[in-house]
Order: structure tokens, then sequence, then C-alpha cells
């Protein structure tokens, strides 16, 4: 994969569009001190190399809805191409898998789930075993309360090496 070269300005839009999500590219550019013209042209050229795959608002759903947060590590009968794939179709269908990653080590995947109660987590999980998705054992871990969670990436940790050596 090529990466793309990026400049501080670059970098501090990245992380006031991470922060702060879709704004107006006056409002933008003021934040970055440029002139709104190329702050919008490097906006589009980041958005065109797929720096910047979407915007999404962040919603605080303990205001509109009772639910759960549930993390589960899941374990699949077998390693074989099928039995992966079966089991991705399968987590894309669910809504209330909001997330999943392909993990290496002891675990196959950690999914994040949200469900209106336990009883409805419960049933998703049941659902999955009977389907044929390849789950054969799942860890629980209900979220009793959240303590860090955020989109914005750390730039400057990411970045410190690749800067230095650029």
């Amino acid at each position: 994969m090529t990466m793309i070269k990026l400049d501080d300005r670059d970098i501090k839009m990245l992380a006031i569009l991470s922060r702060e999500g879709r704004m107006s590219k006056a409002a933008l550019a003021e934040k970055v001190n440029l002139s709104a013209t190329p702050c919008w042209e490097r906006l589009k050229r980041l958005e065109k190399a797929g720096v910047i795959s979407g915007y999404s608002a962040e919603i605080e759903l303990r205001l509109i809805a009772p639910h759960v947060s549930v993390f589960v590590m899941a374990e699949l009968e077998n390693h074989r191409a099928s039995t992966f794939q079966a089991f991705e179709k399968a987590i894309l269908r669910h809504d209330e898998i909001t997330a999943c990653w392909a993990l290496g080590g002891g675990f196959d995947y950690l999914l994040h789930v949200v469900t209106r109660d336990i009883d409805s987590y419960q049933n998703l999980i049941d659902e999955m075993l009977a389907c044929g998705t390849g789950l054969s054992r799942y860890f629980t871990y209900i979220v009793t309360k959240p303590v860090k969670a955020s989109a914005t990436p750390p730039f400057s940790a990411l970045l410190s090496e690749r800067t230095a050596k650029d």
C-alpha cells in the first residue's frame, strides 16, 4: 500500500475533522489558517485519495434508547476459509453487531454488539449458533461504563517516525 504524503496542514485538517466531523469549508479553513479555496482543494484531495472515507455523527444513545453494549470474543469451529467467509457474511446481516475485527492469537474475532437488553443479545447469539455461522464458542463481556472512546487517531504518535524520516 502506498502511503499518502501529508504535510502539517493536512494532518491538522484530519485531526479537526476526526474530532468535529463535517463542517463548512470556511470554518475548517479558519481553523487551519488557510483561505477557503485551498482548504477545500486539500479536503477534496484527501477524500479522493481515500484518506477520508466518510463522515459521521457521534450519538449519545443513552439519551434516546435503553441499550446494552457487549464485547464478544468469538471462536470458530475450524479454520477453513469457507468457515471464515460464512461467519463474516453472517456478521454483515446483523445491525446489532456494530464492529467486528478478525484477530491473530487465541480468539478468531472480537465483536462489538449493541442491543436493547441482555435477552436480545442472547437471542442474537442463539441465532448465530443455530444458523451455521461456524461459531463454536463465545465469551461475553458486558460494558458497565464507558471510560474512553475516541474516533480521533493519535496522529502525533502515528506520524512521528514517518515525519522524522521525511
